[in-house]
């Protein structure tokens, strides 16, 4: 949000020694205000160079993202949005509109086989800002903007550090970037790393694990570090393990900042929102439990990179749209970039345009009742959004499903049954169902209850941008519940309006202290209380997850004790002969302090702290996978054809999941069949009780002639798959052959490397 511009005349200088004076202070002040920004910097890239990058690779892709995405980026929003930001904001907008037109100009380039081409539009933008004198101003900043506090760029610069050290701790220690250690990394990584390669090679892209299977999915993130890539020469492994999701989290902190100055009117306000939203953890008073009720988590999970980018997109719609709504002459260009931002979500992460769409309908419906006349705005915002659902949905998914069906509190029930231990096929009694669910809605009103603070000013819940909000969340928690998903992907629905209700929570909690003016001190002595209480809880009721039993009652005495706590608390302020505002004000303060910041609290004291997770060691990873995927990418042509006798993830050996798809991620070829679990073929066909790991290939004809060629291999079985099929290579597991069978006496045995032997197939079998 723009700063005001100083009413103040400067003054001019007095004449002597002291003109040096204010230039120095000046100097001082401007390398002051870097430090923050420099501390990021520091952090982030020496932790990644801990952990393997080497210093070029982060300096190409610093570069890269600076120049090549960054800049030319804010050269556009400086133009086409009129509106004076203070720098790093108008960086992280830059960034995201950056983004947008990467990954917009790099799928007709990559199509039309000159990836490189989309490199026209960062240079153009460059040419035409030079070349165009009324264009040329756009390189300084506007003065109007005025400056960032320094204690703000700390605080934002902080949080952002947090997500460093989060990362560190939470994926750069457990994914690697050398094999074996590499092959025990978390499920969904080689499969994001296989849509880099798929994306990096051909256009439209399909499925790669599983030859001319659609690629139904959210792949615009997939297309960005394959353009990355070209450009930097930078491996997609540490594109995608180490170094593309930094700048994406430090855009979607600032802009998530800007948005919380504009919902909440204040700095303060602003901070409680970024910080609920990133450090959101559900309220837990039971022990060794990793994720709370309703499965929560951050919404910066690195692991799955479509979230952050979709959400890195979409806080700059969220802002565009308040500027679209509120001023009283929206300038087109405004309008313009809403649209280029639509489009880039709609491929990101499509789950946010049907929420965006019912947000729409009801602030459109709120607006015709309070003015009596048709908001043509908000319909023309709304239409935006339908054009974009529609496209996503016939065009980019065509029309699949997506594993999604109507199945109404099935998320109660997977978390009902992650709290007692017991296996899918357990029964959940109704009262249960009724007892969990309340439980879960409880958790959800105890994290944004600051939202009950507008009830202070009614006439705030009918602004456009807190009607938005609020029915962005309560369409998605009803998809949430209403909804199931073989991977629990409705709860995306549920996570994608985090930030935005987080807004208008910190907007209704600090308007409710302020008016009732409740002294500092007694707001930090509730929410300490509340932690407190929360601590004591969980030692005291001793509450073990997984139960190991249906006997769930125990469930809910830990939670009516904080009730309990609540109460007498609210009693005690009353017996005090507190003002009634100002017990509703401590009050919401102290259930607040109850959720996330008691979640972490407890977290680092004894008694509490969840079990390490038990990680497959490395032996159970094949040797040989790396170097044979790596030369295999090497001596073949992007559009060769790869079968593999690997269907099963190969750090499992007790039962065949088939999760499995490091083939194709380490020698970005496609693979005529690989693992499917996520192909739309397959969830599509899966309904509720079944494990979609589970299912076997639809297609047996060619499931059948995959598996033939490599145990009992021919000249007949091996030519079909190269005749029928068009299988240039085979990459085969030598374990999982039969034993005595080879199969160097029918194809061409051209590399060699521990457990996996690469073979290439005659140009015609007989």
């Amino acid at each position: 949000m723009a700063e005001a511009p100083s009413l103040a005349r400067p003054v001019a200088p007095s004449p002597g020694p002291e003109k040096k004076e204010p230039p120095a202070d000046g100097s001082l002040r401007r390398a002051a205000a870097w430090l923050p920004a420099t501390a990021v910097v520091l952090s982030a890239g020496g932790t990644a160079v801990v952990y393997g990058v080497s210093v070029a690779d982060l300096a190409l892709f610093s570069v890269y993202v600076l120049f090549g995405i960054v800049l030319p980026g804010l050269l556009l929003v400086r133009a086409f949005s009129r509106r004076a930001h203070p720098l790093p904001e108008e960086l992280a907008l830059g960034l995201t509109l950056g983004y947008a037109l990467e990954v917009l100009t790099y799928v007709p380039a990559r199509a039309l086989g000159l990836p490189l081409l989309f490199l026209a539009w960062p240079i153009s933008t460059y040419a035409v800002f030079l070349a165009v004198p009324r264009l040329r101003r756009y390189w300084k900043r506007d003065a109007r903007a005025g400056r960032t506090p320094l204690w703000w760029s700390w605080c934002l610069a902080l949080i952002m550090i947090c997500l460093v050290v989060w990362t560190a701790v939470s994926l750069y220690s457990t994914n690697s970037l050398t094999w074996p250690v590499l092959g025990v990394s978390s499920v969904d990584m080689p499969f994001h790393l296989s849509l880099v390669g798929e994306l990096k090679h051909h256009m439209p892209p399909m499925v790669p694990t599983v030859a001319g299977e659609p690629l139904v999915y959210h792949w615009f993130v997939y297309a960005h570090l394959a353009a990355t890539s070209w450009v930097t020469g930078i491996e997609p492994l540490v594109l995608l393990f180490r170094l593309a999701m930094l700048p994406m989290y430090a855009a979607l902190v600032i802009t998530l900042a800007a948005l919380g100055r504009r919902v909440t009117g204040s700095r303060g306000g602003a901070l409680c929102a970024v910080a609920g939203t990133v450090f959101l953890l559900a309220p837990d008073l039971y022990l060794h439990t990793i994720s709370g009720l309703f499965t929560w988590n951050p919404v910066q999970s690195w692991s799955s990179p479509t979230q952050v980018f979709g959400a890195v997109l979409f806080t700059p719609v969220v802002l565009l749209l308040i500027d679209v709504l509120e001023l009283r002459r929206p300038t087109w260009g405004r309008w313009v970039l809403l649209g280029v931002m639509l489009v880039a979500v709609t491929g990101a992460k499509a789950t946010y345009l049907p929420l965006l769409a019912a947000g729409l309908v009801a602030v459109a419906a709120v607006e015709t009742l309070r003015r009596r006349r048709a908001p043509w705005r908000v319909l023309g915002a709304l239409g935006l959004s339908a054009v974009c659902l529609i496209f996503a949905q016939f065009v980019l998914f065509g029309g699949a499903r997506q594993g999604m069906v109507f199945d109404p509190l099935s998320l109660v029930r997977v978390t009902w049954r992650n709290l007692t231990g017991l296996g899918r096929v357990a029964e959940v009694p109704s009262a249960t169902m009724a007892g969990v669910t309340l439980l879960c809605l409880l958790c959800g009103a105890i994290a944004w209850c600051g939202v009950l603070g507008l009830l202070r000013r009614p006439l705030l819940l009918l602004r456009p941008v807190v009607v938005l909000a609020l029915a962005m969340s309560v369409s998605g928690c009803a998809v949430a519940l209403l909804f199931a998903h073989p991977h629990l992907s409705q709860a995306y629905f549920l996570q994608g309006p985090y930030p935005y209700l987080a807004m208008v929570a910190a907007h209704g909690l600090t308007l409710v202290v302020r008016s009732a003016r409740a002294p500092l001190a007694a707001v930090v002595l509730v929410a300490g209380l509340a932690m407190a209480a929360v601590y004591i809880i969980k030692i005291a009721f001793n509450v073990q997850i997984p139960l190991g039993s249906g006997d769930d009652i125990i469930l809910y005495l830990p939670y009516l004790a904080l009730l309990g706590v609540v109460l007498l608390t609210a009693l005690v302020l009353r017996v005090l002969r507190q003002d009634k505002r100002r017990v509703c004000a401590l009050i919401l303060c102290m259930v607040t302090a109850a959720g996330s910041p008691a979640a972490w609290f407890v977290r680092a004291l004894p008694g509490t702290r969840v079990p390490p997770s038990k990680i497959p060691s490395a032996w159970a990873v094949p040797v040989g996978l790396f170097a044979a995927g790596r030369w295999l990418r090497a001596h073949s042509r992007p559009g060769d054809l790869v079968a593999t006798n690997v269907h099963c993830r190969i750090a499992i050996v007790s039962k065949c999941e088939t999760r499995e798809f490091w083939v194709a991620a380490l020698s970005e070829r496609r693979v005529l069949v690989e693992g499917w679990t996520y192909t739309a073929t397959n969830m599509d066909r899966w309904r509720p009780g079944q494990v979609a790991e589970d299912l076997p290939f639809w297609d047996l004809d060619r499931i059948r002639a995959n598996d033939s060629a490599f145990q009992q291999p021919s000249a007949e079985t091996i030519g079909r798959l190269r005749n029928d099929f068009g299988v240039r290579w085979l990459l085969a597991d030598e374990r999982r052959l039969p034993a005595g069978v080879s199969l160097d006496g029918f194809a061409e045995c051209r590399y060699r490397a521990g457990d996996y032997a690469v073979y290439r197939l005659p140009s015609r079998q007989r």
